[in-house]
């Protein structure tokens, strides 16, 4: 018989030997009285996890770029395709990742979002934008806000350009850009950034 049809194998648990599936008996006393109180339906609590994060070769060259005001990426020599931020290992392809590319600051809205929630911690003025970016010579659309520009005129197509933070506050961080905003040039072809939407 296959284990598909073995009865032995398919039965409810009320039907396996005494002592084999055992539960101990709950003593229900202590809330037998709340019949009439009020479920619990929310409870929020503030959570907090600390980690280290050790970035390896590929994201600490990354890294020191941002402090640097570059933006790098790497190339796969079989296609071409450049990933940023590094991983030293090519994704689709598992080959280790030699040459890295400097990427411009400047990019095309692919997708974006207007965000009208005020999440915890948030400090943007609502409605703000989010968008993903493709910098020009990268493969991989990057994160990030979008500012200067009314909401309602940001659309996916719009060229935009970084905004970094002042000199004296750069660190090796991906936040050394506070925002992309429009750059003035006409928008983007469709077909250059279908891909990445």
């Amino acid at each position: 018989m296959s284990p598909a049809t073995d009865e032995s194998t398919d039965r409810p648990i009320s039907t396996l030997p005494d002592g084999l599936w055992s539960q101990p008996a709950v003593d229900t006393s202590a809330i037998d009285g709340l019949d009439d109180v009020e479920a619990v339906a929310l409870i929020r609590a503030e959570a907090k996890l600390t980690y280290s994060y050790t970035p390896g070769t590929a994201r600490s060259n990354f890294l020191r770029g941002m402090a640097e005001k570059r933006l790098m990426g790497e190339r796969d020599p079989e296609s071409d395709t450049v990933y940023t931020p590094p991983t030293g290992v090519i994704p689709t392809n598992g080959l280790a990742a030699a040459e890295q590319v400097e990427l411009a600051h400047v990019g095309t809205v692919t997708s974006y979002c207007v965000v009208n929630v005020q999440f915890s911690g948030g400090d943007h003025e609502l409605p703000y934008v989010t968008a993903l970016v493709l910098p020009d010579g990268s493969s991989v659309p990057l994160y990030g806000l979008i500012q200067e520009v009314p909401f309602d005129q940001i659309h996916s197509g719009m060229r935009v350009e970084a905004v970094w933070v002042d000199d004296d506050d750069l660190a090796t961080s991906f936040e050394n850009i506070k925002w992309w905003r429009p750059n003035g040039e006409e928008d983007a072809d469709p077909s250059s950034y279908a891909q990445h939407v």
